[in-house]
């Protein structure tokens, strides 16, 4: 029994449809699918140099933000260093001076009261010669 020739032209037809099916769309998905593949590997790769350098900028912004904090405190703390320092200097120039114009006050007082004294004991030997004078009735020498 010889087989039918319309088999061997089906087989013919179906290993041309192979062929051709192979060659103009088999192929060109493999292709594309394996540059989808590629592009997706491509655009991770990417994405994680820009995380990494992301994250580089980050510590970099990190390291230089407490950089800048730690100055701005040491330039306070030198600012509050220098304020108490003219503060206790103002106050030891202030307390010399009210030193100063207390001794001169009290110089003065003394004086003052010095020449009250004096004032009140040349008072007192006038008023002392006149109670005199006029208990007496006369001239006291």
């Amino acid at each position: 029994m010889l087989p039918d020739l319309s088999v061997l032209w089906v087989i013919c037809f179906v290993v041309l449809l192979t062929v051709i099916v192979d060659r103009l769309l088999l192929r060109p998905i493999t292709r594309v699918l394996q540059q989808r593949e590629q592009a997706i590997r491509s655009a991770r790769e990417m994405a994680e140099q820009a995380a990494s350098r992301a994250q580089a900028a980050t510590t970099e912004f990190e390291e230089r933000t407490a950089a800048a904090r730690s100055e701005v405190y040491r330039q306070m703390d030198d600012m509050r260093r220098i304020a108490l320092e003219r503060r206790q200097q103002m106050l030891a120039e202030t307390r010399a001076e009210v030193e100063h114009t207390v001794a001169d006050a009290s110089a003065r007082v003394k004086a003052e009261a010095e020449a009250a004294r004096q004032q009140l004991r040349q008072d007192a030997d006038s008023l002392g010669q006149a109670a005199a004078e006029r208990i007496l009735g006369r001239q006291v020498s």
